[in-house]
């Protein structure tokens, strides 16, 4: 379950670089995207891990 939003941040990746590829973005704005997208994915990355060592309150 928390992989969900892991996965929507690498569909957007995705996107982004393909949009780059068809020259529909500039170089400089797709180089400040890759950066904020790189900076999502490693903090989903530390919430994931921090869930998943939680332990769960019934």
């Amino acid at each position: 379950m928390h992989y969900i939003s892991y996965s929507s941040v690498c569909e957007l990746e995705t996107q982004i670089l393909l949009a780059g590829d068809l020259d529909l973005i500039e170089k400089g704005e797709l180089g400040t995207l890759n950066k904020d997208i790189a900076e999502i994915e490693r903090m989903l990355k530390a919430l994931i891990k921090s869930l998943t060592n939680k332990p769960l309150n019934p």
